[in-house]
Order: structure tokens, then C-alpha cells, then sequence
């Protein structure tokens, strides 16, 4: 087996390349794929210029940490064209401030409901609201909307 290795080291690194790929696709975390490609390469260059072992060795660790240097230096570029996530993401009653609504039902001391879409909220405000009433919300205490009036 090591004298077969040693007649055809492209076999090896080839195979290596294989199994590292492979390995990569179950677990799928980028860890393996450079690595692989960087044995896939120093195979292909060993088929086509034989060298010595501790020159393909030295090889493949420059292909394994130059490969993984531009992918990080693409990425790293990518991330930075992209806008910015909204920071507000899945905080829907974050994303209801500044919003304008009409009141279905009267506030009571100062509480009640509102419809927002087909969902109810609870709502606090300063002062008692009829109904009809347009209100914004002006903050989100806990899950509940916190509102003003707009117009008297």
C-alpha cells in the first residue's frame, strides 16, 4: 500500500481531495471545502510535474491557507455591499412605532385594545380615547403599545 502511495502520490492527494469534499458536503460548514480543493490542485500538479513529497506537503499548505484567505477576503467584501439588517427584525411592536391607527373600541382609564391588521394589541395612553379616535403609537412597554392622540 505505501509503495503504491509512494509510486503514484497524486492518487493520494487526489483521494484526500475527494474525501475532504465529500466530508464537507455532510457537514457543511466551509471547513473542509478549501482544503480539499487545495488537495485537488496539489494532485493535478503532482500528476502533471512529479516533486518530492515534503515539496507537495509544503504545497498543499499554501494552497489550503491561500484559498481560505481569498474566500475569507470575497466574503468579507460581499458582507459589506449588503444594507445593513433592520434592527428592528422580528420585533413587530418596534416596527409599529410611529404608525398611524384608528381606534375600534374606547379607552377605558387610559387602557384598552387595538386592532393592528388582524391582530389585537393591548394599548395604554394618557388620557381616556373614544372610539373612531386616530392615534400613533409612540412606544412598546412589554407587549404593550403605548399610544397618543393626534387630533382632538
Amino acid at each position: 500500500m505505501i509503495e503504491t502511495i509512494a509510486a503514484h502520490p497524486h492518487v493520494f492527494w487526489l483521494s484526500l481531495g475527494g474525501l475532504l469534499l465529500a466530508a464537507e458536503m455532510l457537514g457543511g460548514n466551509g471547513y473542509l471545502l478549501w482544503s480539499g480543493v487545495a488537495a485537488v490542485i496539489t494532485g493535478l500538479l503532482v500528476w502533471l510535474l512529479p516533486f518530492d513529497w515534503a515539496w507537495q506537503g509544503a504545497l498543499f499548505a499554501v494552497l489550503t491557507l491561500t484559498a481560505a484567505w481569498l474566500w475569507w477576503r470575497w466574503l468579507s467584501r460581499q458582507v459589506r455591499r449588503q444594507k445593513p439588517a433592520d434592527a428592528r427584525l422580528n420585533q413587530r411592536g418596534q416596527q409599529l412605532v410611529g404608525m398611524q391607527f384608528t381606534l375600534d373600541s374606547a379607552l377605558v382609564n387610559g387602557r384598552g385594545h387595538m386592532r393592528v391588521g388582524d391582530s389585537s394589541w393591548p394599548v395604554i395612553a394618557d388620557e381616556d380615547l373614544s372610539a373612531g379616535a386616530k392615534v400613533e403609537v409612540v412606544a412598546v412597554e412589554g407587549i404593550t403599545l403605548r399610544i397618543r392622540t393626534l387630533s382632538r
